[in-house]
């Protein structure tokens, strides 16, 4: 992982307004959105655990294939920022996406360390999810609010594998690597990357930014033993696929799941 400054005479001027920008365009701002969410949260009468924070909800209610449409064209630009990144990592000539690990050198590798994060945060998350909504610091998320058709679990998958691909590759891979060719130290860098994605969950309540933030000191922890995004976009898929499907398959028939 270098972090000397890219080619091209690129200034550490140039290189903030860069990751400011990025930033700005993508989790930055979805952060600035989730902390106005969470003060009109608070402010609204009833306990945050009485209030629901929605998640993949129907765009056209009632005109499923417009609904459909809308979803993918969702998904779809929701990863322009991760493609810019690419585009930028490229002109850097670093190699793109391969200079932060996310590519398709070590698939089973990745898989596999996926999997065993997904396992290990998946539980610990969840618990820590139903304390926090129980103590009154959480909304209660409802991770899925689409209507039964045929399109419904395929949109679910698409939009976890969006959220893994653009949170790992921007908040992890490419933060890190700026942050560093700026001088930024180790232990400053984390902190920025994991305040900045406990910031863009704050909308769920205090205990969607605390779960998010320890969430984001272990993948950095991870990503800067291994250099590689992969695993962690693995991990990360996984346990939003968990969420969102799980939620659909089991609301209203368990009654350890708070619903809304």
């Amino acid at each position: 992982m270098a972090d000397s400054l890219p080619e091209q005479g690129s200034s550490p001027r140039i290189l903030r307004s860069e990751t400011v920008l990025v930033l700005a365009l993508s989790l930055g701002a979805s952060g600035v959105s989730a902390l106005i969410s969470f003060v009109g949260s608070l402010t609204r009468p009833g306990g945050l655990k009485h209030q629901a924070a929605h998640l993949n909800s129907s765009l056209a209610p009632g005109r499923p294939w417009l609904d459909l449409t809308w979803q993918l064209f969702g998904i779809a630009t929701a990863l322009v920022p991760a493609a810019l990144v690419a585009h930028l990592l490229v002109r850097e000539r670093a190699g793109g996406l391969r200079v932060i690990g996310f590519d398709r050198t070590r698939p089973w590798s990745d898989l596999g360390r996926g999997v065993v994060i997904a396992a290990g945060i998946g539980s610990a998350g969840l618990a820590f999810y139903l304390v926090a909504r129980a103590a009154g610091g959480n909304l209660t998320v409802v991770p899925e609010s689409l209507p039964d058709v045929w399109w419904k679990y395929p949109v679910l998958v698409l939009s976890a594998l969006q959220n893994s691909v653009l949170e790992e590759v921007i908040v992890v891979g490419y933060l890190l690597r700026r942050l560093g060719q700026l001088g930024w130290t180790p232990m400053a860098a984390l902190v920025a990357s994991s305040v900045l994605r406990g910031s863009y969950h704050l909308y769920q309540g205090i205990g969607g930014f605390v779960g998010n933030m320890v969430m984001g000191v272990v993948f950095v922890l991870l990503y800067r033993r291994w250099q590689r995004v992969g695993p962690l976009v693995v991990a990360h898929a996984l346990l939003d696929i968990g969420a969102f499907v799980g939620f659909a398959l089991l609301a209203g028939k368990v009654s350890w799941l708070p619903t809304m």
